[in-house]
């Protein structure tokens, strides 16, 4: 199976935008579509409650018309229009898709971060995991968030293998971004996501990239856009992982991003395992 996993920073402005970026983000949508993946999980969708619009809906029919599709939206008391995540998959497949609620602070739970597909013999889950915030204000709620999260892989564990990916909001060790040493106290760097993100490991999953690249150095997942220079001279962080239960590794074939040019901000990561 081939699967591919991604950050869009909104589905409405991928599909109807016309600006510059919406171009670049068009482009890469097809990238993934001649990837021909069997599963595209995509996060930060930002749609509304009501999810995909008319115009949404005859659009992604028209980009990916082998897929069927679920998502899940922010929803009161969450703000509106906020994270959310979405599901394709080849019509073929029939999972049964599950909005678990994880028991983490509210509003985190009613913002949409997970969705979890379930195929008979292993599940596909993905996350959107909450930043901390500017000035770490998250902290706190983030970390009571990875708890849960990683009680809820633990479950779905040991039922059957987990293939789990997402936007973390963690580079896990100093290797996954460009300049650690000044960022140990940024969102996404502290001593407490990093040492989250290891417990999450140790709880029975691997972290697939490493698996197959070991520790190569200057691959990232995300970019900043502010920073108009950051792509250019790759000052990265990957913070994007596709995780699977740590007795099906062996199976990776491929854990890889995929490169989306000039276009800032996350880049989509793909899997291929024998399952």
């Amino acid at each position: 199976m081939i699967l591919i996993s991604w950050n869009i920073d909104s589905l409405n402005a991928a599909l109807t935008g016309t600006s510059a970026r919406a171009e670049e983000t068009r482009q890469v949508l097809d990238k993934i579509h001649e990837a021909d993946p069997d599963i595209i999980a995509i996060q930060e969708t930002k749609l509304r409650a009501t999810g995909p619009t008319k115009k949404h809906k005859e659009i992604l029919a028209e980009k990916f018309p082998e897929y069927d599709y679920v998502w899940r939206s922010s929803v009161e008391p969450a703000r509106k229009g906020y994270a959310g995540t979405m599901y394709l998959y080849k019509k073929q497949l029939h999972p049964a898709a599950t909005e678990p609620q994880i028991g983490a602070p509210e509003p985190m739970d009613s913002e949409g971060r997970i969705i979890t597909l379930d195929f008979g013999k292993f599940f596909v889950t993905q996350v959107y995991t909450p930043n901390s915030g500017s000035g770490l204000k998250r902290l706190a709620e983030r970390q009571v968030w990875d708890s849960k999260y990683i009680e809820y892989l633990q479950k779905l564990d040991k039922q059957k293998p987990v293939l789990a990916s997402g936007d973390y909001n963690c580079a896990h060790t100093e290797i996954d971004l460009k300049h650690p040493e000044n960022n140990h106290h940024s969102a996404g760097f502290t001593d407490e996501e990093r040492t989250d993100f290891t417990k999450l490991l140790n709880s029975g999953f691997t972290d697939t990239f490493r698996e197959v690249h070991g520790n190569v150095k200057g691959v990232y997942s995300w970019w900043a856009q502010r920073v108009r220079t950051a792509k250019a001279n790759n000052s990265g962080w990957r913070i994007d992982y596709w995780l699977v239960s740590s007795r099906i590794a062996k199976q990776v074939v491929r854990s890889e991003m995929i490169d989306t040019g000039k276009r800032a901000d996350h880049c989509p990561i793909l899997l291929e395992i024998n399952l």
